[in-house]
């Protein structure tokens, strides 16, 4: 209602108006998002390869993937379902990135309350879903758990880049985990990016969960 009293817009104004920007953001589609070839070799990222590769950590990389969440505007019923952990009504949305910061796959429409790792299985099962090519793999989080296709660090040892600020790594799952840090938190940049332009994601909505 806010938007509506500030532009001095009804509501059904503003939803055409939301609607023509999401249509033009995804006619601009192909300069933002990256597809990866479905073919039975993807090379690594470069930047996998000059970093990291020659150290035996990381190798055979093609992204990252993690989770955002976006607030929603549901109704009353369902609301339990999509209540996150901070208590706000949100979808969790899935995504897979390279590491030049472009999106090679969305999934969004999962309520709040949808474990990280349920939802990537959604995606894995999906005719057009996710797909990771044999041999390839993302970074992904702890969350995620031990799976084909993703590689998540050590348990129970340091791992963000900011538990290492005073001490390096002691061992090799330290150093293990701080390569996988400072590669995956790309991803958390991406959204971090995308939620600055678009600052509608981050905002209290005032559409409908179908819009």
């Amino acid at each position: 209602m806010y938007v509506c009293t500030l532009f001095m817009m009804d509501r059904n104004q503003v939803q055409n108006a939301i609607v023509g920007v999401v249509a033009s953001v995804l006619a601009f589609g192909a300069l933002w998002i990256k597809i990866l070839k479905n073919k039975k070799e993807i090379a690594s990222h470069p930047r996998v390869n000059r970093d990291y590769e020659r150290e035996n950590y990381i190798n055979n990389c093609i992204g990252a993937l993690d989770g955002t969440h976006v607030r929603t505007s549901v109704p009353f019923n369902i609301q339990g379902r999509f209540r996150n952990r901070k208590g706000g009504t949100t979808q969790n949305v899935l995504a897979a990135i390279t590491f030049d910061l472009k999106f090679s796959y969305v999934l969004a429409g999962w309520e709040g309350s949808a474990h990280d790792s349920r939802i990537l299985r959604d995606a894995l099962s999906r005719l057009r879903g996710l797909r990771i090519p044999k041999g390839k793999y993302y970074l992904a989080d702890a969350g995620y758990g031990i799976r084909n296709g993703c590689i998540t660090p050590y348990r129970g040892v340091r791992y963000h880049l900011k538990e290492f600020s005073d001490q390096g790594p002691e061992n090799a799952k330290e150093l293990f985990n701080l390569r996988h840090s400072s590669l995956r938190i790309t991803i958390e940049r991406v959204f971090g990016i995308l939620k600055k332009w678009f600052r509608v994601l981050d905002a209290e909505p005032f559409w409908n969960f179908q819009t």
